[in-house]
C-alpha cells in the first residue's frame, strides 16, 4: 500500500515551502487510496515548542489535508537507539571528538588544495584509549555514519536518473555531541518502521537521500521511491529563503487567502501544467502527476494568491459564506440579495465588511466641485423608495433629460454620490438594498 508522510519541525509556523512537500505527499496517498502521515520531527526538544504543533495542525486541517494517523519523534527515542545499536554493531557507527573549530580549518585547508571538503575520517580507528584521553581533555563525542564508498543511485521521480560518489560525500553525523538524534537518522528509522513507501522533498535534500539511501540499506529497510522538487525563488528570480517566515500559512490565512486558492496554485507550481483554479480538493487529485515536475527554480509571488481568491469566491454559494455574513448582522432575509451585490467586488471576505457598512449606513459622498450643482439636482429628482431593480435606469434616464449630461459624465458622478466609490457593485442591483436597509432604520 502507498504510503508517504509529512514530517515537519516545529520550531516555527510552516510556510508555502513547506506546503509544497506537503501537498505532494498528500496527493499521491490519496490518488493511491493509500495513507498519508503527519510525522512531527520534534527530536530537538530545545527548540520544539507544542504551540507550533499546535498551529500546524490547525493549518493543515484549514487547508483540507487530512492525516490518517500522526506520530512524534520524541516519543521514538528509544527505537533510534537500537538502530545506533545496530549499527555500532556492523561497523558502520564511530565515535569523533573534532571541534566546529577544527573542522572548519579542515574544510578550509582543502578548499585551498582544489579538494571538496570532505571528512577526512581522521578519528575513524581511534582507540578507546585516544577516546579516553579526548573525554579527559573536555572534547564530547559525536557519531557519524561510515558510508560505503561507492555510488548511490536511484531513479529519482522529478530529476530522472541519479549517481552520487559516496566517496565525495561526508560521513553524516547521526547523533551529537549532547545526545540528540537528527533527521538523518531518524526519518530513516521512521521510514522504515512506518513502512513509507514514497517521499516527496525539496531538491536540497539530494545528497541527503544519498546517504539515506545506504542507512537504510544498513538498517534492513526498503528504499522508498524518492523525488525532488524545486525550490522556490521570488518572482524576480531572487533567493526566497529568508522571506519563508513571512510567508507561513497562518499569516496567508490571516491575510483572507482562500485555501482552495492556495492549493491550486500550490499543486501546479512548478510544473508543465498551467495553473487553474480547481473547485476542491478531488479535482486537484485527479489531475496530480509527479513525472510533470521540473527541477528549475520555481518563481513563487504571494500576489497570485489574491486574484485566484477573488476568483474562488466569486464561484461559491451563499451557503459557503453564510457565516461570514451573519457575522456582520446583515438580515436573514437580505442576505441572498447582499452576496450577490457583494460578491464580484471583492478580493478576500474580510472585504464584506465595507459593502455592508455602506448598505447598512450609506457612505460620506465624493463630489467634485464642478459637479456640484449637477449632484444636487440629480439628489432633488431621486424619486421616494421603496427602490428596484428599475428604479438607478428609470432615475438617471430622468436626470438626463433635466441635465442633458449623458455617458460617464452622467453616471460617475451619481455613483460616487451614492458610494463614495468610483467602482464597485452594478448600481441597479445595489440601489434596492441601500433602500431596504435605509427603510429597516
Amino acid at each position: 500500500m502507498t504510503t508517504t508522510r509529512f514530517a515537519p519541525s516545529p520550531t516555527g509556523y510552516i510556510h508555502v515551502g513547506n506546503l509544497r512537500t506537503a501537498l505532494m505527499n498528500y496527493m499521491i496517498a490519496r490518488k493511491a487510496g493509500g495513507t498519508f502521515i503527519l510525522r512531527i520531527d520534534d527530536t530537538d526538544q530545545e527548540r520544539s515548542k507544542q504551540e507550533y504543533v499546535d498551529q500546524i495542525q490547525r493549518d493543515l486541517e484549514w487547508l483540507g489535508l487530512t492525516w490518517d494517523r500522526i506520530e512524534r519523534q520524541s516519543a521514538r527515542l528509544d527505537r533510534y537507539a537500537q538502530a545506533a545499536d545496530k549499527l555500532r554493531e556492523m561497523g558502520r557507527f564511530y565515535e569523533v571528538f573534532e571541534t566546529p573549530t577544527e573542522l572548519d580549518l579542515k574544510r578550509k585547508k582543502q578548499l585551498n588544495m582544489g579538494r571538496p571538503p570532505v571528512y577526512d575520517r581522521a578519528h575513524l580507528d581511534l582507540s578507546e584509549a585516544q577516546k579516553e584521553a579526548m573525554r579527559t581533555e573536555g572534547r564530547a563525542g559525536y557519531w557519524r555514519f561510515k558510508l560505503d564508498q561507492e555510488r548511490i543511485e536511484w531513479s529519482d521521480g522529478i530529476l530522472g536518473d541519479i549517481s552520487i560518489d559516496a566517496a565525495s560525500v561526508s560521513d553524516p553525523v547521526l547523533i551529537r555531541a549532547d545526545g540528540q538524534v537528527l533527521y538523518t537518522l531518524a526519518s530513516v528509522v521512521d521510514d522504515t518502521d512506518m513502512g513509507v513507501t514514497d517521499i516527496v522533498r525539496g531538491s536540497d535534500h539530494v545528497t541527503n537521500t544519498a546517504t539515506q539511501i545506504q542507512i537504510i540499506q544498513a538498517l534492513g529497510g526498503t528504499v522508498p521511491s524518492f523525488a525532488h522538487h524545486s525550490l522556490l525563488t521570488g518572482p524576480q528570480g531572487e533567493a526566497l529563503s529568508k522571506r519563508l517566515g513571512a510567508l507561513s500559512i497562518k499569516d496567508l490565512r490571516a491575510q483572507g487567502v482562500e485555501p482552495m486558492a492556495l492549493l491550486s496554485l500550490m499543486a501546479r507550481l512548478g510544473s508543465s501544467d498551467p495553473v487553474e483554479l480547481r473547485a476542491d480538493m478531488a479535482e486537484l487529485i485527479e489531475g496530480f502527476d509527479i513525472t510533470r515536475f521540473g527541477a528549475a527554480p520555481t518563481k513563487f509571488d504571494e500576489q497570485d494568491l489574491f486574484p485566484l481568491t477573488a476568483r474562488h469566491l466569486q464561484s461559491l454559494p451563499l451557503e459557503a459564506v453564510a457565516d461570514d455574513v451573519a457575522a456582520l448582522g446583515v438580515p436573514a432575509d437580505l442576505a441572498a440579495q447582499f452576496w450577490q451585490v457583494a460578491r464580484d467586488n471583492i478580493t478576500t471576505r474580510a472585504e464584506l465588511a465595507g459593502w455592508w457598512a455602506l448598505c447598512r449606513d450609506g457612505a460620506e459622498p465624493v463630489i467634485a466641485d464642478e459637479d456640484r450643482a449637477f449632484v444636487a439636482q440629480a439628489l432633488a429628482l431621486l424619486p421616494e423608495g421603496p427602490f428596484d431593480a428599475t428604479s438607478w435606469s428609470q432615475w438617471t434616464t430622468t436626470v438626463k433629460e433635466a441635465t442633458g449630461r449623458k455617458g460617464k459624465g452622467l453616471f460617475m458622478p451619481l455613483r460616487l454620490a451614492l458610494t463614495g466609490q468610483a467602482h464597485g457593485p452594478d448600481m441597479a442591483a445595489l440601489m434596492p438594498l441601500l433602500q431596504v436597509i435605509r427603510a429597516r432604520g
